[in-house]
Formats: structure tokens, C-alpha cells, sequence
């Protein structure tokens, strides 16, 4: 069934390189927020949704973060279920798909978990003012490439799909998410509802300022509506890609 309407159609950037399938995914609390101001990690997913953004991951030829992400949450990005990886394997994949992250500033640290754990490739774009750099740190444990001044995302779409990544899971901060979203490069949003507040505006939020494709006069596609023990799925469809990798 095609989820892409009339109600959402418009202008769409398709005067582009070839680049993967994009799946966005965010966990948030009723109010909007990703985290709060602690320092542990606020979770606000639970073990079914885990499991079921596991499977997610599986589906996918490439994980993307942002670099603040990597600093801040360390997270590991791997596939964790044993029966996922092994149906990867038997599709002749590598058991966990590529990791990716964006960096300004190559101002990343080399044992964090992105780069120490799971054996797939891990790769970094980066400005192109600091690429040296960023070989010199992190050389030994990732891919370094270049992705423009400043980093650009459409780019580092297109120089994914080059690599092969035909369907790519970005995992945010904000930022990235902001940046995927109004550039016209999202074709799928999965954003899982936690049934709390956190009510703090110093805390981060699922996206910042921008100009967003969708708006009162066009709305974005809510193409299914899923309960995950106590949390919420909403699966949108945000191009006329959604659904077809």
C-alpha cells in the first residue's frame, strides 16, 4: 500500500546523485525531549522497543550518528540480538552493519565504543579544513572522508551509496536529524512516544530551528500507529521512496 498522498505531496528534491533509502529513528518523552540534563543516560525506550529497533538495525546496510552523540551517549551501534546477526550472515551480510558519524571538528576520542566495539567498518566524515587531523587521531580505527566545508550531508548520502549503503538508519542528535530532515534526505521517520515529561528546557530536544517540509498546509504522512508495551510507535512516510528498500 502507498502511504504517499495527495495531502502530503509537493516539491521534492529529486535533482540529486543516487543515495540510500533513509530511515530515521528517535525515542522522546511527551514533551518533545531526548534526554534530560543528568549525566546517566535518560532512557526512555524499553526492552520491547529495543528489541524491536535491534531488528530495525538489521535492516539496514549502515548506522549513522552525530559526532555529539558519540561524546555524549557512547553508544555502541551494534546489532545485538544473536538470531539477527545470523540472518544477516545468511544473507551475506556482515553481522552488524557500518557505522557512521559526522564531525566539524574531529574532536572525537578513538576508545570510544563506536570505534572499540563490533568489527564492521566505522567511518568519519568530516570538514575538510580538519581531514588531516582526524587521520592523524583516529586513522587507525575508522575510514576518514572528506565531506565538505562545512560537512554536507547530501554529500555524504551520495559518497555512502557509492559504498554501497542502499539503506541507511540515522539515530540522531538533534542536530543530524534537524539537518536530514530539512534537507529533503529523510524518507522514513520512526519516532517511539515515552508516556513521561521531562520538563526542563536546558535538555535536548528532537530537533532544533529549521525549515521543515512539512507544515500546517502539508503534512507529513502518518502511515502507522504501533504500541510497544508502554511507549508508542509513529512510522511516517516522508518521501515517495517510503517503503520501496
Amino acid at each position: 500500500m502507498s502511504y504517499w498522498t495527495a495531502a502530503s505531496t509537493g516539491e521534492w528534491d529529486t535533482a540529486m546523485a543516487e543515495r540510500p533509502y533513509i530511515l530515521l529513528s528517535c525515542a522522546m518523552s511527551i514533551d518533545g525531549y531526548v534526554n534530560d540534563t543528568a549525566d546517566e543516560r535518560l532512557l526512555l525506550s524499553n526492552a520491547a522497543d529495543f528489541d524491536r529497533v535491534d531488528h530495525v538495525r538489521a535492516g539496514c546496510d549502515a548506522i549513522l550518528v552525530g559526532a555529539e552523540t558519540v561524546r555524549r551517549d557512547n553508544p555502541r551501534l551494534i546489532v545485538k540480538s544473536a538470531e539477527h546477526r545470523a540472518q544477516r550472515v545468511a544473507r551475506g551480510q556482515h553481522p552488524t552493519p557500518r557505522k557512521v558519524t559526522v564531525t566539524e571538528g574531529a574532536g572525537l576520542e578513538s576508545d570510544a565504543a563506536f570505534f572499540s566495539e563490533g568489527d564492521c567498518e566505522k567511518l568519519v566524515y568530516c570538514a575538510s579544513s580538519t581531514v588531516d587531523q582526524a587521520r592523524r587521531r583516529l586513522g587507525e580505527h575508522a575510514t576518514i572522508v572528506d565531506g565538505g566545508q562545512p560537512v554536507d550531508l547530501r554529500l555524504v548520502a551520495e559518497d555512502l551509496y557509492t559504498r554501497g549503503v542502499t539503506r541507511l538508519m540515522v539515530e540522531g542528535g538533534g542536530s543530524i536529524h534537524t539537518q536530514f530532515l530539512t534537507s529533503q534526505l529523510a524518507d522514513e521517520l520512526h519516532l517511539v512516544v515515552a508516556p513521561f515529561f521531562v520538563g526542563d528546557s536546558k535538555a535536548p530536544r528532537f530537533v532544533g530551528d529549521g525549515e521543515f517540509p512539512w507544515s500546517q498546509e502539508r503534512r507529513a504522512t502518518l502511515a502507522e500507529v504501533r504500541q510497544v508495551g508502554d511507549v508508542v510507535l509513529l512510522r511516517y512516510a516522508l518521501s515517495p521512496r517510503f517503503g520501496t528498500v
